[in-house]
């Protein structure tokens, strides 16, 4: 057994591996790399490695915090085109500013596997990291500011994920740019436990299969996390504070697990669900939105169950003419408008809650006749659907809604930004984008 653990160790490192000391100035780093066998470690300590540079061999680059890379504004700063290469500790810096050829941080291509980038900071880049092609690499633990020029539109990604199945994303901090994290044309993507502030969209998925979103962080951005034609996907133990659109957003998205979320304050809609079918919505928490839910375009077979709605100023918008029951086996949603009674205590209300009425679908289609809300005529009809159900339109019913609400706690520290941003989309801080706008995606 103990020659096996041995033979095994020799074959995940070279016999001839060794750690390089590389000094600081132009060009010494990339002479390191041509001159480095495989396995090799470069020790980067505090200066200036000008570059780009481009890693065709597997090598550890480690740095002590104070190494900085610097592409000097030409292209990627660092590209990696072998497998199994590690970068850690080190300030990333000064790529090019062309979005087309995604000039980024750093760039990890087709045949880079299992490339480890972490513990790392990268600024003043297009992109931070691109994963372009490369499989299950693992990015963990860094920290990325992007570039805070004036049209959100024209800035890069803290991460773009490109055609590379099995990236994991994790405890990363992402602050101005575009998007935290685009995933376009991948899958089995793992996207978990990072923060995400002042962006267009937290996490922003395209094509992106059987993957997974969970225990991130959004504040303060123009949308939460955006589901875009996207199957089979996990979302949950994520939390959207003071984001200015949508907290999620499934757009032709089908399969999916929205669970344990909560979105809170500042939006104009908790949950949107556009086109979206066969998505299992469950023990979210939707609180303090112009409208808890959105649910347009057709969307079917989605059930919705344990979730709270609380304190929304319009709790479901839906415009259709289908009866749809939100509950699953004697179970429903919290609504903090119902005035509900459980005479017999098993948590459930005594009465069927629908949030919406034929006034409310006037009032969507004719915003002018809000003005009549609390006129006699109004009020009757509302009396007269109350009274005698058989008259409602189609719409949402919730037989049995709970009497108590889920909570989801939210850290202090995580509190501490949420206030920060406080009140922040009353003061005109729109940037140039439209999230419902599918071309400036």
């Amino acid at each position: 057994m103990m020659l096996r653990v041995l033979a095994l160790l020799m074959l995940a490192t070279p016999l001839w591996a060794e750690e390089v000391h590389v000094a600081p100035g132009e060009g010494t780093l990339a002479a390191a790399i041509a001159g480095a066998n495989p396995g090799d470690v470069l020790m980067l300590s505090g200066g200036a490695y000008l570059g780009p540079v481009t890693i065709d061999r597997t090598l550890t680059l480690q740095g002590d915090g104070s190494a900085t890379v610097d592409g000097q504004g030409q292209g990627t700063v660092i590209t990696i085109t072998a497998p199994e290469v590690v970068l850690t500790g080190l300030h990333v810096t000064g790529s090019g500013g062309v979005n087309a050829d995604l000039d980024a941080g750093i760039k990890i291509l087709k045949g880079a596997d299992r490339v480890r980038i972490e513990g790392n900071r990268l600024t003043e880049n297009m992109h931070g990291i691109d994963v372009h092609g490369g499989l299950d690499a693992l990015v963990r633990d860094n920290v990325v500011e992007g570039r805070r020029n004036h049209r959100m539109n024209e800035r890069g990604n803290g991460f773009y994920v490109w055609n590379s199945p099995g990236t994991v994303i994790e405890g990363n901090t992402v602050r101005w740019g575009r998007d935290g994290i685009f995933s376009n044309a991948s899958r089995k993507g793992t996207y978990r436990n990072n923060t995400f502030r002042d962006l267009r969209f937290a996490v922003h998925y395209m094509y992106t299969h059987d993957s997974e979103v969970s225990g991130n962080v959004s504040i303060g951005n123009h949308l939460g996390f955006a589901i875009m034609f996207s199957d089979r996907v996990v979302i949950r133990d994520n939390l959207s504070l003071g984001d200015r659109e949508h907290g999620v957003m499934l757009n032709f998205a089908n399969g999916a697990d929205v669970a344990g979320n909560l979105v809170r304050g500042g939006t104009k809609k908790c949950l949107f669900i556009y086109n979206a079918h066969k998505n299992l919505i469950f023990g979210n928490r939707f609180q303090n939105c112009g409208i808890g839910i959105h649910f347009t375009a057709g969307s079917e077979r989605n059930m919705l169950t344990g979730n709270a709605f609380i304190a929304n100023q319009e709790q479901v918008k839906y415009v259709g003419t289908r009866f749809m029951e939100w509950s699953f086996e004697g179970r429903g949603n919290f609504w903090s408008d119902h005035p509900a009674f459980d005479l017999n205590g098993d948590g459930i209300a005594d009465g069927v809650f629908r949030p919406n009425d034929l006034m409310d679908h006037i009032l969507w289609s004719q915003p002018a006749a809000a003005l009549l809300t609390g006129s006699p005529a109004v009020q009757l009809v509302r009396w007269s659907q109350s009274s005698f159900p058989a008259i409602l339109p189609g719409g949402v019913t919730d037989s049995h809604p709970l009497m108590q609400p889920l909570t989801i706690p939210v850290p202090d520290d995580i509190a501490a930004l949420e206030a920060e941003i406080a009140g922040r989309w009353t003061k005109g801080h729109y940037d140039d984008i439209d999230p419902d706008d599918l071309d400036s995606h």
